[in-house]
């Protein structure tokens, strides 16, 4: 069994096990390691340093599998946030730009939205006024759960 420190595009931190380097590097062609905190399939796997036991030597320390304390909180605290939004929002989906202009223009009643909106969407919201904030939700809080 192998264990690498795996790292995503958004520079979340984690470890991955695997049987060996040649089931990690077939998972990743086939695109099925994703990353636990947004679910970004752009991995990288991580350096890490040997542990070499030469004689004579001091033992050193092995560096730790997981990230620091503070890492930790604070990707606990942005899960929390992650689930105060999904329980106290309305998914509208694909109509969320639809849907934010029109409570933007009074048309309907105030209310939390979530929903999909491509980056080219976020930007017309914003020149109109409309605020909007993306938020990655992880892939495993996605169903009924929310």
């Amino acid at each position: 069994m192998k264990v690498f420190n795996l790292c995503c595009a958004g520079g979340h931190g984690f470890e991955g096990w695997f049987a060996s380097e040649d089931a990690f590097a077939e998972q990743i062609d086939r695109g099925l390691v994703e990353c636990p905190m947004c679910a970004d399939r752009t991995i990288q796997r991580l350096p890490s340093a040997p542990r070499l036991n030469l004689s004579g030597a001091r033992d050193a320390e092995p560096a730790p599998a997981v990230p620091p304390a503070e890492a930790q909180r604070l990707q606990a605290m942005w899960l929390q946030a992650v689930q105060h939004v999904l329980r106290n929002t309305e998914d509208v989906g694909q109509r969320f730009p639809e849907e934010a202009r029109r409570i933007h223009y009074g048309e309907t009643e105030r209310r939390g939205i979530r929903g999909q909106a491509s980056a080219d969407e976020r930007a017309e919201l914003a020149e109109e006024g409309i605020e909007v904030v993306p938020l990655p939700v992880p892939a495993g809080f996605e169903g009924p759960a929310h």
